[in-house]
């Protein structure tokens, strides 16, 4: 695999590095439609009695709208500190730890002929390795972005994101860190594995259309391809993440699963796809594109 061998190009700690950095940037650029994103996941269908009751959340832009016009432009970037938290550690060991896992598991000489389903097995290890450690960082920063559900004059659950790791751990207990664990190691398992294999695949299939040159251009749309895959196959699961890490009213995943299906059908785990699209395209082009330039530095630098 050309564009992702840590070990036979860059060191796992330079690796870690970029990755992590590249992850940051990009969780700056595009957590307004984060927020918008899990604004719209957690709007629930009004009753039957109340057919007539507008949403509140209609689509991307009038999303980003009404929230910057009730709470500010500022409450965009809601939730940013745990989720700069998050990617440093999440973002840095889901690409850090994916080349000395595919060594693991093909052989280190036989790496360059890895096969689709190698890759794939990979990623899914080392995308449920780093959101199991970095599953907390992922709970206050939803619950931070829910905050403008709360009714006007209400004051906040929590203050900040340290406040609120010190909050969740003195009022619902350690454990309660990992609440989401299940759908987000599913939810971030495959999302890693549908980015890393079709970044690559996406890469590769436009490196063989004549003219074509592995540079900023061609990494902009495997990044977008990579983005739209990672939606398309884990959107479900992320509607009843957020939904769970929102809500404590869920005894469980399946309980959240079967109520979400129950009330609001099935079309409502596709919800929010459309900002989930542009977040996950956008934090794709910009996230691997920053990565192959940082990597790229530290390879003419040794």
């Amino acid at each position: 695999m050309a564009d992702l061998k840590p070990r036979s190009e860059i060191s796992f700690v330079e690796t870690f590095f970029c990755s992590a950095l590249a992850a940051c940037f990009a969780e700056f650029c595009t957590i307004p439609m984060d927020t918008a994103k899990v604004r719209l996941q957690l709007q629930k269908k009004a009753p039957a009695g109340e057919g007539g009751q507008v949403p509140k959340y209609r689509g991307l832009l009038g999303t980003v709208a009404t929230i910057a016009r009730e709470e500010g432009l500022p409450a965009l970037w809601n939730g940013i500190i745990p989720g700069l938290h998050r990617q440093c550690i999440y973002g840095g060991l889901r690409i850090g730890l994916y080349g000395p896992v595919k060594s693991f598991l093909v052989g280190s000489d036989s790496v360059e002929d890895t096969y689709l389903f190698q890759k794939i097995l990979a990623a899914l290890l080392t995308g449920a390795i780093a959101i199991a450690v970095a599953n907390p960082t992922d709970l206050v920063k939803i619950r931070l972005q829910a905050e403008g559900k709360l009714p006007p004059g209400v004051p906040g659950r929590y203050s900040g994101a340290l406040n609120a790791y010190f909050t969740i751990v003195k009022q619902e207990g350690l454990a309660a860190l990992w609440t989401g664990l299940g759908p987000n190691i599913a939810r971030n398992a495959i999302i890693n594995a549908a980015e890393l294999a079709s970044y690559d695949q996406v890469k590769q299939m436009i490196l063989k259309i004549p003219g074509f040159i592995d540079n900023v251009f061609t990494q902009l749309l495997a990044g977008l391809g990579a983005g739209f895959f990672a939606v398309c196959i884990g959107s479900p699961i992320d509607v009843v993440k957020s939904r769970m890490m929102g809500d404590s009213t869920y005894r469980s995943t399946l309980d959240c699963f079967i109520k979400t299906l129950k009330h609001e059908g099935i079309f409502v785990f596709y919800k929010g796809f459309l900002p989930n699209f542009g977040r996950l395209g956008s934090w794709n082009a910009i996230m691997f594109l920053t990565f192959e330039q940082a990597k790229r530095f530290f390879v003419g630098a040794a």
